[in-house]
């Protein structure tokens, strides 16, 4: 049997939309999981996403930026705006040491299986440039050794191509991916959308088959939003929730 990946993103510490995500990815054929990074931040879960993304799936992560903020604890939060530094610091105390000491540790580029991951973009993944258009795709392609690199960061799902007559880009669907083609793919975000759809977002990518097909699922949205608050964190990590933004 050939492996068929879910490829997860920007997962936010968002428990009830990850458990739809990966009961759906199940039931899909899915036999292999990996991350694009993002597995806190955000939302009022990060212990408990952390432990099913290290523990329970086992699988290959790359560190995103609030990955980063949590985890690299001599970062100057001074420049957040007082809400994002609110969300790291209060991360950081839910989490323990091991915790802490995974996240810090993850890798910012990760090959698996004749593809790549990033979080932002494989030219200079530190920096946690971010892609929205053509020209910001253009540079990664330059260090993109592999057919497919799956990214997140952005939070919304799209598809960019590197082509003879340059970049362009595809909005979400299901395809075959072609011999020879350049792929840059944005996954979404399962935990926070931010494309006007408040549904968890992920890609199923079938190896053997070349297939790319984009999930969006409905979860219980206002239980996440009632942990936000019980948590304490700032409203608008709960309203966001709701609007997909």
């Amino acid at each position: 049997m050939g492996k068929v990946y879910a490829i997860l993103g920007d997962i936010h510490s968002n428990i009830d939309a990850l458990r739809v995500v990966l009961n759906d990815a199940r039931s899909q054929g899915v036999t292999d999981f990996v991350c694009v990074g993002d597995v806190v931040g955000y939302n009022a879960e990060p212990a408990e996403c952390i432990r099913i993304v290290r523990d329970e799936l086992k699988c290959p992560v790359v560190r995103g930026n609030h990955d980063h903020y949590v985890s690299y604890l001599d970062t100057n939060l001074a420049d957040f705006h007082p809400s994002a530094a609110q969300v790291v610091e209060w991360t950081r105390s839910q989490l323990s040491e091991r915790d802490i000491k995974w996240l810090h540790d993850l890798p910012l580029r990760r090959p698996v299986m004749g593809f790549m991951l990033v979080h932002s973009t494989l030219d200079k993944p530190e920096d946690w440039g971010y892609v929205f258009d053509n020209q910001q795709a253009e540079a990664n392609f330059s260090y993109q050794m592999t057919p497919v690199c799956f990214h997140g960061h952005t939070h919304v799902p799209i598809v960019y191509a590197h082509e003879a007559h340059g970049v362009v880009h595809y909005e979400p669907h299901d395809f075959t991916i072609e011999l020879g083609q350049r792929l840059f793919i944005n996954v979404g975000s399962v935990g926070q959308p931010r494309d006007g759809d408040p549904r968890a977002s992920y890609v199923i990518y079938d190896v053997a088959s070349r297939q790319i097909r984009f999930r969006r699922l409905e979860y219980d949205v206002k239980t996440a939003m009632m942990r936000n608050r019980i948590a304490g964190l700032p409203e608008r990590c709960a309203t966001r929730l709701e609007i997909g933004r």
